[in-house]
């Protein structure tokens, strides 16, 4: 989990990966979307985009004492001990940075999902509970590198968990239910094995990121981390600015994104554009016109239109495309084609 205190790698300075970028703002627009998946090679800024991402957030009010720094004006997703809280009067406030947890490969399912506290069994003899990766990543970010190759019966907890925001925890005579609402963000390198279907369709958006082939681009990258390394107050100072800016669309999408309207004609669009690339099922659709109405959201548009869907159109839908064996070109060749066919150029 990154410290308040320790300085981060500036999203704005962050040089090409638009697409990972565009994907990653529009979750935290709308984290109804679902999660990220980033697919694509080392060393390509991955993990340093995400926690760049949380950095940019503005912080959030949580629950004083609350394991799962449940969100205070919001009731519906309190945990049991605050609903109590609230019926004593003492539910106070605290201001607390969007937290980011990283889930290990080889870690075990009781550091994951929480279990009993030993400690406080063995020396007061009580069943207290100890919350795990689920509890602290609530309202914040899971991040898991390589997630190809994280273990079936951790994939299938994620699945459930994901689907219903809630953990619940019925081991060594505790039965606890608690909120776990996240944004699952993971990457891996497809040459190292495929993600199981069941788990790739609960994924928002998928983004293919490649090592740059630009010579300019590949010598900036190099300048900025330098920079960053060698004075890392001083790096974050100079891109201060930008940052604020960023931050500040960020909040006014999220205050625009419910009222955002979506005309009939791009929901035909998007609706269109998934019957031509033959998609199973309607989420496709869903997260199409969710990610589309963050986007709008995000550039402070005043309704969606169909440059939105082009836009987003790629990260949403190319994770989804049934396999072709006729058609050796890739998922994101394939939407984009798509696209001109069943939208315009």
């Amino acid at each position: 989990m990154q410290s308040a205190h320790r300085p981060v790698f500036p999203f704005s300075a962050i040089v090409g990966q638009d697409e990972m970028k565009l994907a990653l703002i529009c979750t935290a627009v709308d984290p109804t979307i679902g999660g990220v998946l980033v697919l694509g090679d080392r060393g390509t800024g991955k993990s340093t985009a995400i926690r760049a991402l949380a950095a940019l957030l503005p912080p959030m009010q949580a629950v004083v004492g609350c394991l799962y720094a449940c969100d205070p004006a919001d009731g519906d997703t309190w945990c049991a001990e605050c609903r109590e809280r609230a019926l004593t009067g003492a539910l106070k406030t605290r201001v607390t940075p969007v937290p980011v947890v990283d889930l290990p490969l080889g870690v075990t399912e009781d550091r994951v999902v929480g279990a009993l506290d030993l400690e406080k069994a063995l020396s007061q003899g009580i069943k207290a509970f100890e919350p795990g990766l689920l509890a602290r990543a609530n309202r914040g970010f899971l991040y898991i590198d390589e997630v190809n190759l994280l273990e079936d019966h951790l994939v299938d907890l994620l699945i459930d968990v994901a689907a219903s925001g809630e953990n619940l925890v019925e081991r060594e005579g505790l039965s606890i239910r608690h909120p776990a609402r996240f944004v699952l963000i993971c990457s891996g390198n497809p040459e190292e094995g495929e993600l199981r279907p069941q788990l790739l369709d609960r994924f928002g958006l998928s983004v293919e990121i490649r090592t740059p082939t630009v010579l300019q681009e590949r010598v900036d990258v190099i300048k900025r981390r330098d920079e960053f390394e060698r004075d890392k107050s001083g790096f974050v100072a100079k891109w201060k600015k930008a940052d604020t800016a960023l931050r500040k669309r960020i909040v006014a999408g999220r205050e625009r994104v419910a009222s955002m309207s979506i005309p009939d004609t791009v929901l035909e669009s998007a609706a269109k554009l998934c019957m031509q690339l033959g998609t199973d099922g309607l989420r496709a659709e869903l997260t199409l016109m969710r990610a589309a109405r963050a986007l709008a959201s995000f550039e402070l548009a005043e309704s969606v239109d169909v440059g939105h869907l082009k836009r987003i159109s790629a990260p949403a839908l190319r994770h989804r495309l049934r396999r072709d064996p006729l058609d050796e070109t890739g998922s994101g060749v394939r939407v984009e084609r798509a696209v001109a066919e069943a939208l315009g150029p």
